[in-house]
């Protein structure tokens, strides 16, 4: 790894959600099911070290560096797998309700809101909108429902309640969803139109608070930019954010990468810019859909050479997970795997860096590019 201080401006860090990579005799393993299913189109991902983690990914002239690295933290989910790659270890397993919210929870949630609620279920957004949006909208009861993540979720009709009272609603529900209940992140789910044909107009997360100091706050103390693209920093609730550019699917995602410009500029500050491409996750993980987590996949390689540091520059592109979403696994919920790490970047070596323990390592490889203090460190070999 560089030493502290090595001069690298600007450090980009992408985490493509759910790409887990098996490990430990585990069953479940995102990336060797997905690239095994069929001939997969990946020469840019190849070249900076993803063969190194499944046989039916080709292998490529090596352009980059490579390492398997273990999760240390209890959860499998995204908030606890971006705050360990952030430096934080938590023993925190966030809860799922696969079976809808219990009772006693919602009674709290009704007493705290002081609104009737309906549903409590799993349930996809637009369906369940769809079904209980007309009596939503004769009663004025909130439409409640979670997902196979830690979430809970509350949509509104902005007729009935102001895309801005239902933002101060979760902020209520945040408290009562934070204590025994543990439930990662609460969303506000405004929508508009009527019966066949509502829209959702938007999307607000309250997401729990880091247990710790991230290399996020690190660098914003050391007077770094640091740029959240996607749903970033809303994972992070905000901490150590500087600048948060909003971005729905993978293709914006790196659209807004792309028209940020994301190596920082030589007369200009610092940059360190997280980015999560959610779609692996939410649209081909969680629905069960390998040929759409295959396709993706190829459509960011084809992207990955514009978002890669520009030669004799001094920036550093890094490729990883947060947890495993085996779209050949049953059931619909994440999948502990082991994640990738991949490195390129001017004067980077070209090598297999084997298996380290923690997510951490992408940390202290910000921390140690940037030249940060407090996440000097790089974990130690399984």
């Amino acid at each position: 790894m560089p030493p502290l201080g090595a001069g690298y401006r600007s450090v980009v860090l992408i985490v493509l959600d759910g790409l887990g990579i098996g490990g430990h005799g585990a069953v479940p393993d995102t990336l060797g099911h997905v690239a095994c299913l069929r001939p997969l189109a990946l020469p840019n991902l190849a070249a900076m070290g993803l063969g190194d983690f499944s046989a039916c990914v080709p292998s490529q002239a090596r352009s980059g560096s490579s390492a398997r690295l273990i999760p240390l933290s209890a959860g499998k989910d995204t908030l606890t797998g971006h705050w360990e790659l952030a430096g934080v270890v938590t023993d925190l397993d966030l809860r799922t309700f696969p079976r809808g919210f219990p009772p006693e929870f919602m009674d709290a949630l009704k007493a705290r809101l002081g609104r009737g609620l309906m549903g409590g279920l799993p349930a996809s957004g637009t369906e369940v909108i769809e079904r209980l949006g007309a009596r939503h909208l004769r009663t004025g009861e909130l439409i409640v429902y979670t997902s196979a993540d830690s979430v809970l979720q509350i949509a509104a009709h902005e007729d009935v309640v102001s895309a801005a009272e239902l933002y101060e609603l979760c902020l209520a529900a945040r408290e009562v969803a934070a204590g025994p209940w543990l439930v990662g992140r609460v969303i506000a789910r405004p929508f508009r139109g009527s019966p066949g044909g509502f829209v959702r107009t938007g999307r607000r997360d309250f997401s729990l608070e880091p247990p710790g100091r991230t290399v996020l706050e690190a660098a914003e103390a050391a007077g770094v930019e640091v740029i959240a693209v996607g749903k970033v920093s809303d994972v992070f609730a905000g901490r150590g954010v500087t600048r948060s550019l909003a971005a729905g699917g993978n293709r914006e995602v790196v659209r807004t990468l792309l028209d940020l410009g994301p190596y920082a500029a030589g007369d200009g500050p610092r940059r360190l810019v997280f980015a999560n491409l959610n779609d692996f996750d939410s649209l081909y993980g969680h629905r069960r859909d390998a040929g759409g987590f295959a396709a993706a996949l190829e459509e960011f390689d084809r992207f990955l050479p514009a978002l890669t540091p520009p030669p004799g520059g001094h920036g550093l592109l890094t490729v990883t997970a947060d947890h495993g979403c085996d779209p050949t696994h049953p059931g619909t919920d994440h999948t502990r795997e082991d994640v990738p790490l991949l490195i390129s970047g001017a004067d980077w070596p070209c090598a297999h860096l084997g298996t380290l323990r923690g997510l951490t390592a992408v940390a202290g490889l910000a921390s140690a590019a940037l030249g940060l203090e407090g996440f000097n460190f790089w974990p130690r070999k399984a």
